[in-house]
């Protein structure tokens, strides 16, 4: 029988020393969930690729024992990253050949994505950015001054993505200013924030992050990440109901991951699991082919026929859109 970690959350702990507690060592995480050792050697060799870190409140979640968790199976490296896979590549949505400057994404009409910083509270093993240069490619002040004059140029452009990384992990100060330049562009009208951190660092979604985005002139609408409906739990659901209250839209991506959520009624409990918590389905991705993720590959014949189960089970607000990011492609692609 497999018990949770309920107890090792740290719920009057700030966000930001919750966030320097986070699990970045392979064989602390074996030894909080009670998992053999037998798994370290290859998590070492995979981390060394491609770096552990989950806070300790999303580890909370898992279940001790369980080394197919689908919350662990998230985070824990294993050595089928380092295995090569035909077609899963550094770039698989061709983010560099779409950014005309530095932290400066521009795929797609009328909205330009920008690069915060490099910075997650959590390292998804699927990550498609797991490679990104984000030395090169996130914005220092000065980069910031010529990503404003780009979207100020940008006549068609009316909203701004704020990624990363978490865009939420830079401190109150520096988010309001940029928040407060980027509503000082006349072009914008919305707002939009992609973030990991309401789910696994839900202490973040303060009073004063809720004010700032509630403030703005700009329409914000946050986009969130849950794959699982267990990663929603109670200290979540708190967190979101402040941002419903101050008028924010509250969108959720998943990714279609093998031995996940590969399942419809996984898929049908993560969508009513949002829904009860005022989030409604976005987007359901196909895995982005990057390297050292194949692993988690599911065929399209299986998410199709997933999709296709959740129409005649869920109303239809709550079956979130099969997508696929082609590189190149003017929007997501429809499957």
């Amino acid at each position: 029988m497999t018990t949770s970690l309920a107890t090792t959350a740290e719920p009057e702990a700030d966000w930001q020393t919750l966030y320097r507690r986070s699990y970045t060592d392979p064989q602390a995480l074996l030894t909080a969930l009670d998992l053999p050792m037998t798994l370290l050697p290859a998590a070492r060799r995979a981390a060394a690729l491609f770096p552990l870190r989950a806070p300790p409140g999303f580890v909370a979640r898992m279940q001790r024992g369980d080394a197919n968790d689908p919350l662990l199976r998230q985070v824990l490296p294993l050595g089928d990253e380092e295995l090569p896979a035909p077609g899963f590549v550094p770039d698989p949505v061709g983010d560099l050949a779409a950014m005309p400057l530095p932290g400066v994404l521009h795929k797609y009409h009328g909205r330009v994505l920008l690069i915060m910083t490099g910075a997650c509270a959590i390292n998804c093993r699927y990550c498609f950015r797991r490679h990104f240069p984000y030395a090169e490619s996130q914005l220092s002040q000065g980069q910031w001054r010529e990503a404003l004059d780009y979207l100020a140029s940008s006549k068609d452009v009316s909203e701004v993505i704020l990624s990363g990384g978490d865009p939420l992990l830079l401190p109150d100060e520096k988010l309001a200013a940029r928040l407060q330049d980027l509503a000082a562009l006349p072009g914008l009208k919305r707002l939009r924030i992609h973030s990991r951190l309401p789910v696994v660092l839900p202490e973040r979604m303060t009073p004063a992050l809720t004010g700032m985005l509630r403030d703005s002139r700009l329409q914000a609408v946050l986009v969130l990440h849950a794959n699982h409906p267990r990663e929603l739990d109670t200290s979540v659901a708190a967190a979101l109901g402040g941002l419903r209250e101050a008028g924010l839209t509250l969108l959720n991506q998943a990714v279609l991951l093998r031995g996940i959520n590969d399942n419809a009624a996984t898929q049908r409990a993560l969508s009513e699991r949002l829904f009860e918590i005022g989030v409604l389905p976005y987007y359901l991705h196909a895995l982005d082919p990057v390297a050292g993720a194949a692993h988690f590959e599911t065929a399209e014949r299986i998410a199709l026929e997933l999709i296709a189960i959740l129409r005649t089970q869920l109303p239809g607000y709550l079956v979130p859109r099969l997508v696929r990011e082609d590189p190149g492609a003017p929007g997501k692609t429809p499957l």
